[in-house]
């Protein structure tokens, strides 16, 4: 990779940034840049975004748990969506066909399907990033929208199987023995340590489990999906998929940048692509919100996963490419699902920076939508009378937790959107429950009559401001605590409405010099405090 091509994806990238967009659009754009300045894709790049997209389905493995893919709402409406989407946008094509609009009228009803197809795909590189950075992985529509991708993964594979008519070989077999292999992995990452031999731990099973699931006939990212599995639910899992997480985003800038630079469009391409995005991409976003909401899922949790499957994929990519192999699709129609692919980035970008304030203005109208029947998962909670409330039960959110329920008891009671966080918290016997301090519906749900302090432990400013405007929108007159890590965000809070902050950088220094010191003093070892000397008259 020329240093030319890292320059212009940092200062694309940096754009973005100031205008509230992940760095990726920023990416996909340096990508166009590039190819105008004549770049051309290299095997360096391509094995860059190869390993990328590895690092990347193997780190959603190890967060991944596989009852969570055999509910109805996740495989249903996966199945479901696609169904329709295939039926919708084919008629949708076959119709622009026949008014003559470019490539479309050379389509037969079979080619037409498999453009459909292609694009009832949603990007699983885009959602995991979006989820990322506003730090929802674990929330309950991040759960849903992942469940989902994985279920389209796994048909994406199976029909590449078919196609190519190259089934998996004998040897595929035995990759059901791999969960014996578990108990010797955990071990060997047990001894990894902390540092360096952890990241490579984790690259050479992602990247090896790639390379034997092709040796056997299969796709790669299965193969890291897999082994992603087989590591995760460990102490250690967690802390795997931090250390890989930089060489993820790294990587995944090749993936990025190839988009762009692979294109090569003429005009009438670049109009049915734009065609795609702007007209067929809001019809299936609509789509999956509908699906979801027949599901019986919540209104906001419908909306969130429409959101970040709002897209298309780099599967409907591979899809075309093997149909344009078989003789089934012509050659342009991979440049214009690329482009189309590409513009829905874009768009879901603009669309996804914006979700929690798109979902706060429309509510009313989406709420009826909903189904009036809730799934088990999405019964409202009970405060049970708390005085206290912690959002949040992170790191930083369990240690506030435990400090005030040392002194408050049990009129203190933490929330967390992270379903197996607050599993763990409640099987120690704490008092913590499931929820989502973004939702106005979690909010008006709970009775806060009782609440006189919600402190706020969460790992996005966005989230913690958000959840602010909630508090003030549902009337809340308590007082309002938050944890900060940077100066401006502390002003932007206190302007909000937040009472006293707690800037994370700035005081755990003095945080920890004060539990030292009680904690020596407790076991009797105090240490002698150092005073200035007292003057004594002569």
């Amino acid at each position: 990779m020329e240093p030319l091509w890292l320059l212009v994806a940092l200062a694309l990238g940096l754009l973005a940034k100031q205008v509230y967009l992940p760095p990726m659009v920023g990416f996909l754009l340096a990508g166009f840049v590039l190819h105008a300045l004549g770049a051309s894709d290299t095997a360096v790049l391509q094995r860059m975004a190869d390993a990328g997209v590895l690092l990347l389905l193997f780190t959603i493995g190890l967060k991944l748990r596989l009852r969570n893919l055999l509910v109805p709402e996740i495989w249903g409406s996966a199945s479901v969506h696609m169904l329709l989407t295939v039926l919708f946008v084919s008629a949708f094509i076959l119709l622009a066909g026949v008014v003559g609009l470019g490539w479309f009228g050379r389509l037969e009803w079979q080619s037409a399907a498999l453009v459909a197809f292609a694009l009832s795909f949603s990007s699983t590189v885009f959602a995991v990033k979006i989820l990322e950075e506003r730090g929802e992985m674990k929330t309950r529509h991040g759960h849903v929208s992942i469940g989902i991708l994985i279920i389209q993964d796994i048909i994406a594979v199976v029909f590449l199987a078919l196609a190519t008519g190259k089934m998996p070989g004998v040897w595929a077999f035995a990759l059901l023995l791999l969960p014996l292999l578990r108990p010797l992995l955990n071990k060997i990452m047990e001894h990894a340590g902390h540092g360096e031999l952890l990241v490579l731990f984790g690259l050479v099973v992602a990247i090896g489990g790639g390379e034997l699931f092709t040796l056997t006939g299969m796709k790669d990212g299965l193969g890291a999906l897999v082994f992603g599995v087989l590591l995760g639910g460990q102490p250690k899992s967690s802390e795997l998929a931090r250390s890989l997480l930089r060489f993820k985003d790294l990587f995944l800038l090749g993936f990025f940048l190839q988009i762009g630079i692979a294109t090569l469009p003429g005009v009438s391409e670049l109009l049915i692509a734009a065609f795609l995005a702007v007209v067929i991409l809001p019809l299936k976003s609509l789509l999956w919100f509908l699906v979801l909401t027949r599901f019986r899922l919540r209104a906001r949790t419908s909306f969130l996963s429409s959101m970040e499957l709002a897209n298309y994929s780099e599967f409907g990519l591979i899809v075309a490419a093997t149909a344009i192999s078989a003789g089934w699709l012509e050659q342009p129609w991979l440049v214009i699902i690329a482009l189309a692919l590409t513009f829905s980035f874009v768009i879901a970008a603009f669309a996804n920076a914006y979700a929690h304030e798109l979902y706060a203005r429309f509510e009313s109208r989406l709420y009826r939508f909903q189904s009036k029947t809730r799934l088990p998962v999405d019964i409202p909670p009970d405060l049970g009378g708390a005085e206290i409330l912690i959002a949040g039960m992170g790191r930083v959110g369990s240690g506030a937790y435990e400090t005030m329920r040392d002194v408050f008891g049990d009129k203190v009671i933490g929330i967390d959107a992270n379903q197996e966080a607050i599993r763990w918290h409640q099987e120690r016997g704490h008092h913590a429950i499931l929820g989502d301090a973004e939702d106005l519906d979690f909010w008006q749900s709970v009775d806060i009559k009782n609440l006189r302090l919600v402190m706020l432990a969460m790992p996005a400013f966005k989230d913690m401001y958000q959840a602010v405007k909630l508090l003030k929108h549902v009337g809340y007159q308590g007082l309002i605590a938050a944890v900060t890590r940077f100066e401006d965000d502390r002003r932007a809070l206190e302007k909000a409405g937040v009472d006293a902050t707690f800037n994370f950088y700035e005081e755990a220094g003095a945080g920890f010099a004060e539990h030292v010191r009680q904690q020596l003093a407790a076991d009797g070892r105090c240490l002698v405090e150092q005073n200035k000397p007292v003057k004594t008259d002569a």
